[in-house]
């Protein structure tokens, strides 16, 4: 696709029947109905507990003068981490020409928007006055670091966004005719979203060379946004976050749950949609061989971030290190080593472990572990400043998370499950016109 897009696939006998194949399961189900109404309650449940928190303030939660970060910030952390592989499979795959991705292209962008446009949510939860919101933007120093993560965040969630629907374009132009088992609204809604599409060779020149534009953009505002992120903690002299290492710590580390996200995704794609013939099981077999290279470089980068200060036990860093290797954080700091980095790499090198249901729990634990990693980087730290802790009340010195604090965060999950389960069944999840040009073009060589 180097020289443009082939348009020789739209009379192709391939195309009727990989639409037909992506489109049939689009629409809504009863099954659909059901699931959105159950995220719905839960999340009414969720928005009634951050009232309460508006109302009392954030002394419902365990934050306190010493730990004044905690879930809310770790959570953030973690879906700015799983928006990264957006940029990874779509623009570093894409662009290198590793076209065996491009099926989960479209998959890897919808959790990218899901997790990067909830990111910015959670920081909202996390003001004890959110009404203020505006202020970031009305009276943003640079200086801030804090300033500098929101511009990369929504650049990022802009780019994310394009990426997604520029692509979609030429899929909604070919659904027309062929949308019947869908109510009208939907059908009405593709007929605009389209934005009157011909398939015309100089509109499919402009779409490429747009996109093209956008997968070389996002990969630097990428590699910003977990980077800006670390360096959120990094600036600070704290003992546990003064590290040269943050940056490439957090964006290897990013690409581990990101991964993992997809393929809990396609997971349910592929069976709640019937699209094994797309989501092959081969496709699974190289998304597991991505996953164990990027728990590789990860693992390297945590051996620096711990083998380093743990070797030197310089004053400052000792308790926490003590702490984390064998105090009170031993449990789940273990659990995040073994679970997010040291499980997937040994796991996944066996072929038979890289089907698709060991793939999903294998990843169900590496999201999990990579939470508890967020938390790990945020909590010890605040928990051991450098003046002694003295003349405070005991609960102050120890971080527990409330019952309101949990569900409000677990509301934002509800809403990134929304957002992904929404354009999930409502849309095409597969690339109609790249499958149907790829299958023609592999067809021509055969040929040949």
């Amino acid at each position: 696709m180097d020289k443009g897009v082939d348009t020789k696939f739209l009379e192709s006998r391939q195309l009727d029947t990989i639409a037909t194949d992506i489109l049939k399961p689009v629409g809504i189900s009863k099954g659909f109905m059901i699931w959105m109404g159950f995220l719905s309650v839960l999340l009414l449940a969720c928005i009634y507990t951050f009232i309460v928190q508006c109302e009392k303030g954030l002394i419902v939660t365990g934050m306190r003068d010493y730990v004044s970060w905690g879930m809310y910030i770790s959570t953030f952390v973690f879906f700015v981490a799983s928006s990264l592989v957006g940029m990874l499979i779509t623009s570093v795959l894409g662009l290198i020409g590793y076209n065996w991705a491009k099926p989960i292209g479209r998959i890897a962008e919808i959790v990218a928007v899901g997790f990067a446009a909830i990111a910015g949510v959670i920081i909202v939860v996390d003001m004890g006055r959110p009404e203020r919101l505006p202020f970031v933007f009305m009276y943003g120093r640079i200086q801030s670091p804090i300033f500098w993560d929101i511009t990369v965040v929504t650049t990022y969630l802009v780019l994310s966004l394009l990426l997604y629907f520029l692509p979609l374009i030429p899929d909604l132009a070919i659904a027309k005719g062929r949308m019947g088992h869908t109510p009208r609204w939907l059908q009405r809604t593709y007929q605009t979203l389209s934005l009157n599409w011909k398939h015309t060779p100089e509109q499919y020149k402009i779409l490429f060379r747009s996109i093209r534009i956008f997968l070389i953009l996002i990969i630097p505002n990428a590699l910003a946004i977990h980077t800006v992120t670390s360096w959120l903690f990094a600036l600070n002299p704290r003992a546990g976050w003064d590290s040269t290492n943050f940056g490439p710590y957090f964006v290897s580390g990013a690409f581990v749950c990101g991964v993992a996200a997809v393929i809990v995704v396609m997971y349910f794609v592929r069976n709640s949609l019937k699209l094994e013939k797309y989501l092959t099981l081969d496709l699974f077999d190289k998304v597991g061989k991505l996953l164990v290279l990027v728990a590789i470089i990860y693992l390297y980068f945590n051996l620096n971030e711990f083998l380093v200060p743990g070797y030197k036990m310089a004053k400052f860093s000792a308790p926490e290190i003590n702490e984390l290797f064998t105090g009170k954080y031993a449990l789940i700091f273990w659990f995040a080593e073994f679970g997010g980095i040291i499980l997937p790499i040994v796991l996944l090198l066996f072929r038979q472990m890289r089907k698709p249901l060991p793939m999903l729990l294998i990843s169900i634990v590496v999201l999990f572990a990579s939470w508890v990693k967020r938390l790990i980087i945020v909590v010890p730290t605040l928990a051991n400043p450098y003046l002694p802790k003295e003349f405070v009340p005991h609960t102050w010195m120890v971080y527990k998370p409330t019952f309101i604090e949990t569900a409000n965060t677990i509301g934002c999950f509800v809403i990134i499950a929304m957002i992904i389960s929404v354009l999930v069944k409502l849309f095409p999840v597969i690339p109609i016109w790249e499958m149907a040009e790829e299958k023609t073009k592999t067809e021509e060589d055969t040929r040949h």
